[in-house]
């Protein structure tokens, strides 16, 4: 197993330099760039920038080097200082603009994922223990509406409905009065309630779509020789369950956690808009529109690192679950 870790972790080196170059590659793709928008902003607004005006805002952003050199300073500046570059919007540190919103995002999914695991994964050894039962026939249809809506459908019919029949708006993390307040325990308390909506949307779809998988995996492992043979021999039904079938069903729980990560930081872009909530997925689209590419690829490259870091970790875990799983041709 060490072996393998070694060498796993020494592929993510050249892996990471080629995420990070085809990142910067990615965001540079739009025609224009921050800049251009910026002076035809001022144009429209009747504000006309001199030649020397521009060349200094160039300098200022470091859009007058090559696109080599811009790369070259912005990994050096990461590796050596931790320095994400500067948000040309906000004209302000990457770190400093992620940093308030990232918490949020990380305290959201983190509810969400564990809402997930804890709903789908009874219901889908239930599922598969009472196979054609009323419950069984309920839990499916349930899970296939989930899976068919949309997670933003879903948040503004609630948002809707809510606003109908009481006139209280339940969007944002935060009532009006604490949006800019200075973190403490009141506005914690104001901001759990208002957790409940955006966990159960955006948990919705998961929940819907790891119930089917605990339930297809754990049927096709009930149905194998050796739960027949252990059947056979006596053993009961709530020891046989768990030792080995239940074990071997989770497996795909471990393998996401590939995406688990990248999803923390990330979160629903969408429903974060519908729902006004104040993570990075909303900056992250504001980011893109406005082709601000230190902060577009600063998520870009956070994402990609995370997803990398998942799968790494996946793999190492599904050693410990699956004695049978062999990585790589690695021998221990």
């Amino acid at each position: 197993m060490l072996n393998y870790i070694s060498y796993r972790v020494l592929q993510l080196i050249p892996l990471l330099i080629a995420i990070s170059i085809i990142v910067f590659v990615i965001i540079q793709l739009p025609p224009g760039d921050f800049l251009t928008q910026y002076i035809a902003q001022m144009k429209q607004a009747g504000t006309a920038l001199s030649e020397s005006t521009v060349i200094n805002l160039q300098q200022q952003y470091g859009l007058d080097k090559s696109l080599i050199i811009q790369y070259i300073f912005w990994m050096k500046n990461i590796l050596l200082h931790g320095d994400l570059g500067r948000s040309f919007q906000w004209n302000q540190p990457v770190a400093d603009v992620i940093g308030p919103r990232l918490a949020l995002t990380v305290i959201i999914s983190l509810i969400s994922l564990v809402f997930v695991w804890v709903i789908a994964i009874p219901i889908g050894i239930y599922s598969a223990t009472h196979q054609y039962s009323v419950l069984d026939y309920v839990f499916t249809f349930i899970g296939f509406i989930g899976l068919a809506m949309p997670g933003f459908l879903i948040a503004l019919i609630i948002v809707y409905f809510i606003f109908a029949q009481t006139g209280v708006s339940i969007t944002g993390l935060f009532s009006p009065q604490f949006v800019d307040a200075p973190w403490d325990m009141a506005k914690i308390m104001n901001m759990l309630p208002r957790l409940i909506l955006p966990v159960v949307v955006i948990g919705m779809s998961g929940t819907a779509s790891l119930v089917r998988i605990t339930r297809g995996m754990l049927l096709d492992e009930l149905s194998k020789q050796y739960v027949i043979t252990a059947r056979a021999k006596g053993v009961s039904e709530g020891r046989l369950l768990f030792k080995y079938p239940v074990r071997m069903a989770i497996n795909p729980l471990i393998s996401t956690i590939g995406w688990t990560l990248p999803a923390l930081i990330s979160g629903e872009a969408i429903i974060s808009i519908v729902l006004n909530l104040q993570t990075t997925g909303p900056m992250l689209l504001k980011a893109l529109m406005f082709q601000d590419i230190y902060l577009t690829g600063s998520f870009l490259l956070i994402l990609s690192v995370m997803t990398v870091i998942g799968t790494l970790l996946s793999d190492i875990l599904l050693a410990f679950v699956d004695p049978r799983i062999r990585f790589g041709g690695v021998e221990e």
